[in-house]
């Protein structure tokens, strides 16, 4: 038993932990994430693409979600670990704050032989309303479609789906070493992207960016296997796993809008049922039918009206609303379900 625990004790000695927060807003209908352009931490390196404290920063500096690692001795958990560091390098206090996922996988961070440790990453997911940011991270808020352009279906389906990576995933499926093979690759990319026959998800934002990853249609792939990156996806990559990290707080949330009233943290405290509705449609990527989600937000009892109405440019004074928190209290309450529009 005595090595037994020794070994575990040599294996407990090669683990560092970090910590990564993917802090959403929406602002003017465009969801917005909150990335940082310059770290200064132990698992900071110029491998990461991203500037340490004190270097220039340049165009070809890739942007990171704010993170850093869990010190036991500082942090008296990991909670408060996390807004540590989004506190130092944002200067923004979190409110709504939930763990996401331990990304663990071996080799997917460069400096584990530099460290002579795996490293693992907590995610969380934090909501918040935009506002300026400051502190050591440069950091600055940018439309999280910039990462995925392929998720907004707002306008339709998105082009870059059409001339880029529908032709890249046919040729990937192709490409398979038995006909059993190249069937079982186009039935994954009809189920995470869609098909005449199959709908798209608009949840399954991660297992479409790993699809892209495994086909090397993503820079990630190439950079990842030490291949010189000479393709583009038509997106902006992140350093390490960061942009999977982003993919997993993108399907979480969108998920959660149909069950939980989460996008109550995403709006002021008073706002029109309009307003509501483009918060919900710029997080989920998909129109949403007037109607129908008016009635069913009415109908939820999550919120009542305040009396005042608000006057939009070119139409009539609408009533602005705000959310009745106490109902949770109460009973519980899924939140309104998203009545799609057809695309």
């Amino acid at each position: 038993m005595g090595g037994f625990g020794a070994q575990d004790d040599r294996v407990a000695d090669s683990v560092q932990i970090g910590l990564t927060a993917v802090i959403v807003a929406v602002t003017d209908d465009e969801p917005r994430v909150l990335v940082v352009r310059r770290v200064d931490h132990a698992l900071a390196s110029t491998e990461d693409g991203v500037a340490r404290e004190g270097d220039v920063l340049d165009d070809d500096s890739l942007e990171a979600l704010p993170y850093g690692p869990f010190y036991p001795g500082r942090h008296r958990t990991l909670d408060a670990g996390l807004r540590g560091w989004v506190e130092e390098q944002t200067q923004l206090d979190l409110g709504y704050v939930e763990q996401l996922y331990t990304f663990g996988d071996r080799g997917r961070d460069p400096r584990e032989q530099e460290l002579g440790a795996r490293v693992l990453s907590i995610g969380y997911l934090a909501l918040a309303q935009e506002a300026k940011p400051s502190g050591a991270g440069e950091a600055l808020w940018q439309n999280w479609y910039r990462y995925f352009p392929w998720e907004d279906w707002r306008k339709g389906k998105p082009a870059i789906l059409t001339q880029e990576l529908e032709p890249g995933l046919e040729e990937w499926a192709t490409q398979a070493d038995t006909p059993s093979e190249v069937r079982e690759r186009f039935a994954r990319i009809d189920a995470t992207f869609g098909s005449e026959e199959v709908r798209w998800n608009e949840d399954r934002v991660l297992e479409r960016y790993e699809l892209l990853y495994e086909a090397g249609i993503v820079t990630e792939s190439q950079r990842d296997h030490g291949l010189t990156v000479v393709m583009s996806d038509y997106s902006h990559p992140m350093v390490l796993d960061h942009r999977r990290i982003m993919a997993t707080a993108m399907g979480r949330l969108r998920g959660k809008l149909k069950y939980r009233p989460v996008v109550f943290e995403l709006v002021p405290p008073t706002f029109t049922l309009f307003e509501l509705q483009k918060a919900v449609e710029a997080i989920s990527g998909n129109l949403l039918h007037k109607q129908n989600f008016r009635r069913l937000v009415e109908k939820s009892g999550l919120v009542e009206g305040t009396g005042q109405f608000e006057s939009r440019t070119g139409g009539r004074p609408a009533e602005t609303y705000r959310y009745v928190r106490d109902i949770l209290t109460e009973r519980l309450t899924a939140g309104p379900r998203l009545p799609m529009g057809k695309r």
